[in-house]
């Protein structure tokens, strides 16, 4: 009996090649058919209209900020607690703070909250706060109007803190 001996030869090798490269392709136009059918790509409708509210935007952020009107949180177990005051140090006057607590990734535990006024430049609120890094958005009010954007990252340690 003789072995029969195949060897690996040019032919092989095209086709080999050409597999691959087939594969790489077919896979780069699934993925850009299927980016391109699932976002559109606009992101504002008009330019000029976007850039004139980022401009106002960006007025309130600096007005805001040389108010020197400033919010300290503290979070112990359920008693979620802000302090806001101007840049003396004395009780801001505001009416409405809302915070946004939200998980830096997921957002199945993401929750607001607006605190009750106890005392000059004092909210208070009960709620439950897991443990763990959070992203809390505040927003602070006098009058309707915005007195205080801001945003801060916060780690609420452990449970039962």
């Amino acid at each position: 009996m003789k072995a029969s001996t195949r060897s690996f030869t040019g032919w092989h090798m095209v086709l080999a090649t050409s597999a691959f490269f087939a594969v790489v392709i077919a896979v780069n136009f699934t993925m850009a058919f299927y980016a391109s059918s699932s976002w559109s790509g606009l992101v504002v409708e008009n330019t000029y209209v976007a850039s004139q509210e980022f401009n106002r935007k960006a007025a309130a952020m600096k007005a805001m900020a040389a108010s020197g009107v400033e919010g300290a949180l503290s979070v112990k177990g359920r008693e979620i607690r802000y302090d806001i005051h101007d840049k003396e140090g004395t009780p801001a006057t505001i009416d409405e703070v809302t915070l946004s607590f939200k998980r830096p990734v997921g957002d199945h535990e993401d929750f607001h909250v607006t605190l009750r006024k106890i005392g000059d430049g004092r909210f208070e609120a009960d709620h439950e706060v897991a443990g763990g890094d959070w992203i809390v958005e505040a927003i602070s009010k006098r009058n309707g109007v915005v007195v205080m954007h801001v945003a801060k990252r916060i780690d609420t340690g452990g449970l039962g803190q």
